[in-house]
């Protein structure tokens, strides 16, 4: 027997069954994009490595997904250069492109590359499929749906409570249970100063932005590897055992770091967004998180992240600002801030709550049974009809045998199928079956229409 043909790991197919339920989750955020004046973007699958490389640390570098050049990729490398085997140095002679890695780095792009095309402040939002050259696992893929929504060319707060009111809206419209963790890389700058690193941000943020998955001793242990020494752990850790609610935690930190200019600026700009959101109705919780690091080194001031409480994954949202992006593409003085719904993740959590709706799965509303041909012509001008107002119907193509046409809509989960045979024809009804009650009724063909559409309220 033939092998069966696969799928490279960290990827899925989605079937037709699935595909309905992550069309209700894009459905549902496209909606609350549109509803805050987002506009809709895509951008190529594959960019520029140039355009990639050097936009989301050492770490995340190792994680593009390179593509090989055209025809003979190896024709510009010399035997030496192959034996000497300096990857780096291969790299950018067989790859000049890459998969891209998230949609911010090419909204970015974008943005530069068509700046005089475009008013500012700048709101598109983007659904599109990212690579990352991970190790898979559960909720983790090397293929995945981001949902990006982004404004640029503002540095006003408001755009940080607006992302928040998204989040919030998405969430209760999905009926998901989350958490929106909240900090300010300035903050976290600060943090660096104090205790007496400012030239080690990065590697302090990657390090502590794992204290949730390692732990506190492995953070610790990764620190040190760090360069940073047991005198700058040690000042550390009161830090992130700041207690309280948010308010208490920023009088708390104005302590700390009281001789740090950039740690001060952070925590004003939380305050400000913690002011506006008093005046809003929010119904998630949103907590203060000075371990919330977020390890892609462009975001230089609020972060945010979104767990889901009734569920085992990582975070389902996430994002932040950033004031520099735009400026390694040569537009300077741009600042933007966005967030990402991994759409991904959060199906998994539906899926796992069991909390997509019960006619999520429903295309066909009304399925018409075929028994012949002279049937079929009748049913054809009634299922346009039907179509033309609205109602998603289909007729069964072959003359089969009942019991399978039947089971074709039990399977599809079709909730009604109409019989229309020779009797009925003559007399003008359709004999209507509930596939789910069973129950069947006679109606006239010029009432199916408003007795679906009524059925469905």
């Amino acid at each position: 027997m033939a092998q069966l043909p696969s799928i490279p790991k960290g990827t899925r197919d989605y079937s037709p069954e699935i595909m309905v339920k992550r069309n209700y989750i894009f459905d549902t955020i496209k909606s609350v994009f549109r509803l805050y004046g987002y506009m809709p973007l895509e951008t190529p699958a594959m960019e520029n490595l140039s355009t990639l490389m050097g936009k989301y640390g050492d770490e995340g570098d190792k994680l593009l997904f390179k593509i090989l050049n055209s025809g003979n990729f190896l024709s510009d490398v010399s035997d030496s250069e192959l034996q000497e085997r300096n990857i780096p140095k291969l790299t950018n002679k067989i790859s000049e492109k890459g998969l891209r890695y998230d949609l911010t780095v090419p909204f970015a792009r974008f943005v530069v590359q068509h700046q005089s095309e475009i008013s500012f402040p700048f709101k598109r939002y983007q659904i599109q499929p990212v690579w990352r050259a991970d190790r898979p696992q559960k909720g983790r893929y090397r293929e995945f749906y981001q949902c990006d929504v982004d404004v640029v060319g503002s540095d006003s707060l408001l755009n940080e409570v607006e992302l928040i009111q998204i989040v919030n809206e998405v969430y209760q419209r999905l009926k998901i249970n989350v958490r929106l963790l909240i900090n300010n890389r300035k903050v976290l700058a600060g943090i660096a100063e104090i205790i007496g690193y400012p030239e080690k941000l990065t590697d302090i943020t990657v390090a502590i932005d794992k204290m949730d998955k390692i732990g506190r001793e492995a953070v610790q242990q990764e620190l040190r590897e760090r360069g940073i020494s047991e005198e700058g752990i040690l000042k550390l850790q009161p830090i992130l055992d700041l207690k309280g609610g948010n308010e208490e935690k920023l009088v708390q930190l104005r302590q700390v770091l009281s001789e740090s200019e950039t740690g001060l600026k952070g925590i004003e700009e939380l305050n400000q967004v913690f002011n506006y959101l008093k005046t809003l109705k929010i119904s998630i919780d949103i907590q203060l998180d000075l371990t919330l690091a977020r390890g892609l080194s462009y975001y230089t001031g609020a972060i945010f992240e979104v767990k889901a409480l009734d569920a085992e994954i990582g975070s389902i949202t996430g994002g932040g600002r950033y004031d520099d992006l735009t400026g390694i593409f040569g537009l300077k003085n741009v600042s933007g801030v966005g967030i990402s719904f991994g759409a991904d993740r959060i199906f998994d959590v539906m899926n796992q709550l069991n909390l997509f709706p019960s006619d999520s799965n429903t295309t066909t509303q009304i399925l018409f049974v075929n028994f012949g041909f002279r049937e079929e012509q009748f049913c054809l001008s009634y299922l346009q009809e039907l179509r033309n107002q609205g109602i998603n119907a289909e007729l069964y193509p072959d003359t089969a045998k009942m019991k399978k046409q039947m089971a074709y809509a039990d399977k599809k989960g079709i909730p009604f199928v109409a019989l229309i045979g020779e009797n009925e024809i003559n007399s003008g009804i359709v004999s209507l079956k509930n596939m789910l009650t069973g129950e069947q009724k006679n109606i006239k063909l010029n009432e199916l229409a408003e007795e679906l559409k009524k059925e469905t309220i």
